[in-house]
């Protein structure tokens, strides 16, 4: 298999374990992983919101920052993000933003501070440019040390905890947004409790050759079985959260895409980041935009790129659409002009180029279930 923009797929630690599983394998961010088993993305989906499913992210980026003598990591990495880095105790994780000075957002990560240095998780297809943008800007007061052979393993569901706790009794504990180091099946390993679903679990950073191990020793669990990046991403769709390349890019700023709360106050008001003037500015007067949940009439799926159309005007688009297993229904997100922008209000999604009547609804479609303690 090749990558559609040129030279050979990569391959996680659980590429030959996806094989043994029957996953069906597709090209996806230069590598080769499972959108889905055999029981297909219904079934996936349905045991990640009752049970627990365990997902294959190895293809995300894993760095360590450490701060070089008489400098500080957590400052540093804020000239990069709008997020409270510096207020990070250890053990605590935030999710921020790489911007640009446009206030554009270049990749969004997850940053966890672990006393002595800052591990931070970049989407795949964005590593090698996040990487040489961290690079650029931060070896002058940084270690950085990229650790892309890692594995990282999610555990995600409502009785991913009971399962963990198995093999590491103390992640039981453990509050959403937190990190600790464990050792599983002899290996030392770095756990968050977080995750891209909207409900609880963990995402467990493991060494590259215990990655397969750990991986069959969760399956093992009896509340665990594999899923693909099919129900992932309809997982996060109905949870209402972004995916970088779709819902938020250069173009978008985390303000337009609803993400201030990721924003400290202090960096709100103080800013030092790229972009900050324009952010600040959103901020005060409002963005011009606004990432809305949409849902639509009928059956019909609104696929990204479908226009949003207000009396025959293109007021703004569809990022993300598809079908809703927990609600049994299509449901979209997409941008649309401030002024149009109220929950309530009545749209049409040109989908293939027939209206399909659609309403402007809050986000998640469905309830956040993190496990806050």
């Amino acid at each position: 298999m090749s990558d559609p923009a040129g030279g050979p797929l990569k391959r996680t630690p659980l590429y030959e374990l996806h094989r043994e599983l029957g996953a069906r394998i597709v090209p996806f961010a230069g590598y080769e992983m499972p959108v889905q088993y055999p029981t297909g993305i219904l079934a996936e989906h349905a045991q990640t919101r009752t049970a627990a499913g365990l997902f294959d992210v190895s293809h995300m980026g894993q760095v360590r920052l450490t701060a070089k003598p008489g400098h500080n990591a957590a400052k540093a990495l804020e000239t990069l993000v709008p997020g409270d880095i510096a207020g990070l105790q250890p053990g605590q994780q935030r999710y921020t933003q790489f911007t640009n000075e446009s206030g554009g957002i270049l990749d969004d990560l997850m940053v966890t501070s672990t006393g002595d240095h800052l591990l931070l998780v970049i989407n795949a297809a964005c590593k090698d440019a996040d990487l040489a943008h961290i690079q650029k800007h931060l070896s002058a007061t940084c270690e950085i040390e990229p650790m892309f052979a890692r594995g990282l393993l999610a555990l995600q569901g409502p009785q991913a905890a009971q399962a963990l706790a198995r093999l590491a009794p103390s992640v039981a504990t453990m509050k959403f947004m937190t990190g600790t180091y464990v050792v599983i099946d002899g290996a030392e390993c770095y756990v968050t409790r977080s995750g891209y679903t909207g409900g609880d679990g963990y995402e467990i950073s493991t060494p590259a050759d215990a990655t397969d191990a750990i991986a069959r020793k969760l399956l093992a669990q009896p509340e665990v079985k594999p899923i693909g990046l099919g129900a992932r991403d309809s997982l996060r769709l109905e949870a209402g959260l972004c995916l970088y390349g779709h819902d938020i890019d250069t173009t978008t700023t985390p303000i337009e895409a609803g993400l201030l709360w990721s924003i400290g106050k202090e960096r709100r008001a103080n800013g030092g980041f790229p972009g900050a003037a324009v952010i600040q500015k959103q901020i005060a007067e409002g963005a011009p935009r606004k990432r809305v949940g949409l849902l639509p009439d009928g059956k019909a799926i609104a696929r990204e790129g479908s226009e949003i159309v207000i009396g025959g005007k293109v007021v703004g688009k569809v990022t993300s659409g598809g079908f809703a297993p927990t609600l049994g229904r299509a449901v979209a997100m997409g941008y649309v002009e401030r002024a149009h922008a109220a929950n309530g209000t009545k749209v049409d999604l040109l989908v293939r180029g027939k209206p399909v009547p659609a309403e402007i609804v809050p986000m998640p479609f469905v309830k956040h279930a993190y496990h806050r303690g």
